[in-house]
């Protein structure tokens, strides 16, 4: 009986290992093929998804398709996981406005040129939101390959489209709560979309706090013990945990892997957890973009041919309008507006994601799945011509355009560019005053909910009639820091004062804000004391509560309270402070800043005193940290290896030169040659060779021609070669050389 049960329950695991392995080998077979062609990874697997497909009759099928959905969801968790570890919220400040309105334009417009298309092809609504979705984001995938194999990636608008893919990423992650929220509704109502968004906001401003406050100073404690195989299973932990709680929350799994990322990617371990999840992700990764290929039927391509190139058409062309459109807004030049809005014009992976979203909710058309796919596909293939298309369409649109509209054009940057130093005071004033509301606000809502879901109940069934007040004093007691610190201004007086004496009128604005700050913390208080108890109560006891707080006791608090803001801030850039050491002060102007050794620093392999780096950079290496082991002061003869952390002391400018160094690390791993593109060769040396009467040394064959020479043939006599050997005539050359020297050597 028992032996029966266990056969019966291998069947699944037998038929979930053999679609496994099926299509493993499938895509790495067709994978090879495609990097033979010089050609994206993706679109190899999108591939090899429609052989192993029962739409592909001449090759074995996947025998259970719930077995790569499986595969494929836990694939979609650690695809949002490592996007979030690229993503983090310092990039998105870094970004900047110009960005952030790029990729709202592009993402709006796409979004109703989409909804507006699908509507003229005959879908229903919701699919035609979702169609418009799916539309709106670029591939960072698709352009990343293209720029490095066009040599683009250090040009001005290159950094510029990466900034905009950045916020697209965190935008596609709102865009699929929104969708979900109306797929589940099953319509389209104001009120609650709203609500949606709020729920959203709110629960990523918590996150961000709760994650961004406790995971770096967590992880700084247990350093020595990370290993590889700990900050792996560590790392993955969180970002399942994380998923699964986002669940509980009402949200997705893909949202919770994907701000798990981007809280650990502001940590000093960001390098090292990306190293480390990079198999897991291209493991399942590629799972994910097989059984999107596994949803590509030929019958409806054909069938649908004219909307596919008509969709392709709006990719491609409302991607340069509305990029070229919205970089031009913001303050870009003519050409590098253009530049950006060619570079955008395809779709990648997050629209397989949120199609991948319809389908699992049922809404979304089973035809128009494999429709985007043969868009994407399409829109990948032309991505590198139009890139090159860019300068040509810069000079015929720069030749068309009225002179005095192109003279603005060209000047726009400039005069957006120019900005007053109250202007520049004013931005930060009010960046830091957004932030310390939205924060305090966050923090001060999340009490008053737990408060009246968990806190409350308990404490009423404990005591009836204590329990509401001792609900009220535990909670007004944990708020107290909080409400203080949000009555307090975000601004110095010194800022404040240069406001004023730059314009009167400043002093409105200060005044509004500092109002609005106080509303926000009273009507917090009158909330919770309503709930607990009545209206009335929470009005009366509510004004004089809050006016207690912040006249009473600001100026103990208020000390705390910089202490809490200040340890938020070092965490939220401790990847930065910790490679530049601008925290680590040790006298005077120099300091200490921990640097992660690349596999490509030059001095890898080199003991310290070999090294030198004391006198060609000015700094000293006070310890290395190597795994669980610290090596303190370490001697001339300790020698450096790849995922050492050097604790580093010097000035700013000495580490900033030496930063991209040491962390040195090759972009494009598959592109160098390999031990399998060197060669054993012979070559004889005729009366007319150049080679003929010049030595070893001035024949400079290893410089030249990437040549090694290994012995010389003379008349059957093998010759060990140094420098001063000279070549003769007939002489027989046994050299290793590239594969392709080979015959430019001969």
């Amino acid at each position: 009986m028992i032996l029966a049960t266990i056969a019966a329950e291998s069947l699944p695991i037998e038929s979930l290992i053999r679609d496994l392995a099926f299509i493993l080998i499938l895509g790495a077979v067709v994978t090879v093929l495609f990097k033979c062609l010089r050609q994206p990874v993706v679109l190899g697997y999108i591939v090899a998804g429609f052989l192993a497909s029962p739409h592909f009759e001449y090759l074995p099928s996947v025998t259970t398709d719930s077995n790569i959905e499986f595969w494929a969801q836990i694939g979609i968790v650690v695809l949002l996981f490592s996007l979030g570890l690229e993503f983090s919220f310092k990039k998105l400040v870094n970004a900047g406005g110009s960005a952030v309105v790029t990729a709202m334009i592009i993402v709006a417009g796409m979004m109703c040129g989409g909804f507006v298309v699908g509507h003229i092809l005959g879908f229903s609504a919701i699919n035609c939101l979702f169609l418009g979705g799916m539309l709106s984001m670029s591939s960072t995938t698709i352009i990343i390959k293209a720029f490095n194999d066009l040599g683009l990636q250090h040009k001005k608008f290159a950094s510029l489209v990466f900034a905009v893919l950045i916020v697209e990423d965190l935008f596609a992650v709102v865009m699929m709560v929104l969708l979900s929220s109306i797929a589940v509704n099953s319509t389209v109502k104001g009120g609650e979309m709203l609500f949606s968004v709020m729920k959203l906001v709110f629960f990523l401003i918590m996150w961000f706090a709760t994650g961004v406050f406790v995971l770096p100073s967590l992880l700084n404690k247990v350093r020595r013990y990370l290993n590889s195989e700990t900050l792996l299973i560590m790392s993955m932990g969180l970002c399942l945990g994380m998923a699964v709680f986002s669940v509980c929350c009402g949200f997705s799994l893909a949202l919770g892997a994907f701000v798990m990322g981007s809280i650990l990617a502001g940590t000093s371990f960001a390098e090292r957890i990306e190293r480390v999840v990079t198999p897991v992700k291209d493991l399942f990764g590629s799972v994910f973009f097989i059984s999107v290929g596994m949803m590509v039927d030929p019958h409806i391509i054909t069938q649908y041919w004219a909307p596919i190139l008509v969709l392709s058409g709006v990719v491609i062309f409302g991607m340069i309008l509305f990029g070229t459109f919205g970089m031009l807004v913001t303050g870009q030049n003519l050409k590098v507006a253009i530049e950006a809005g060619f570079s955008l014009t395809q779709i990648g992976e997050f629209a397989f994601i949120i199609a991948t979203l319809g389908m699992s909710l049922g809404v979304l058309d089973p035809t128009i799945y494999p429709i985007v796919v043969a868009v994407s596909v399409l829109t990948t293939f032309t991505t590198p011509y139009f890139i090159r298309m860019a300068d040509p369409a810069y000079g015929i649109i720069r030749r068309l355009l009225p002179r005095r509209l192109h003279f603005l054009i060209d000047r726009y940057t400039e005069s957006a560019a120019a900005e007053s130093e109250t202007g520049r005071l004013w931005r930060s004033l009010i960046n830091r005053y957004l932030w310390r509301v939205m924060l305090y606000s966050a923090v001060l809502v999340a009490m008053a909910l737990i408060s009246q879901k968990w806190v409350l109940p308990w404490l009423t069934r404990i005591s009836e009639v204590w329990g509401s007040l001792l609900c009220a004093l535990l909670t007004l007691a944990a708020m107290t820091p909080f409400l203080i610190a949000l009555s307090f201004p975000a601004s110095k007086r010194t800022e404040r004062q240069r406001l004023i004496e730059a314009n009167a009128k400043f002093d409105v604005p200060l005044v509004v804000m500092t109002f609005f700050r106080l509303l926000i913390g009273l009507a917090i208080i009158i909330y919770t004391l309503s709930v607990t108890f009545s209206v009335a109560v929470g009005f009366i006891f509510g004004i004089f509560i809050f006016m207690l707080l912040v006249f009473g006791f600001s100026r103990n608090v208020r000390r705390r309270m910089r202490g809490i803001e200040s340890r938020f801030i070092d965490n939220l850039n401790e990847r930065e402070l910790r490679r530049s050491g601008r925290r680590n002060n040790v006298v005077g102007n120099l300091h200490m800043a921990f640097m992660t050794v690349g596999y490509d620093c030059p001095f890898v392999g080199e003991r310290l005193q070999d090294s030198d780096l004391r006198r060609r950079y000015g700094v000293s290496i006070a310890n290395i940290q190597r795994g669980a082991q610290v090596l303190p002061v370490p001697s001339g003869d300790t020698r450096i290896f790849p995922g050492d952390v050097l604790g580093v002391i010097g000035t700013d400018e000495e580490i900033q030169k030496l930063l991209p160094i040491v962390e040195a690390t090759d972009s494009n791993e598959a592109a160098g040659p390999s031990a399998h593109d060197f060669k054993m060769t012979t070559v004889q040396i005729s009366a007319s060779s150049p080679l003929a009467g010049k030595t070893v040394g001035e024949a400079r064959l290893s410089k030249d021609y990437s040549t090694l020479l290994v012995a010389i043939d003379r008349n059957g006599e093998f010759i060990t070669p140094v420098a001063s050997t000279r070549f003769e005539p007939h002489d027989i050359i046994w050299a290793v050389a590239p594969k392709k020297q080979i015959a430019r050597l001969k």
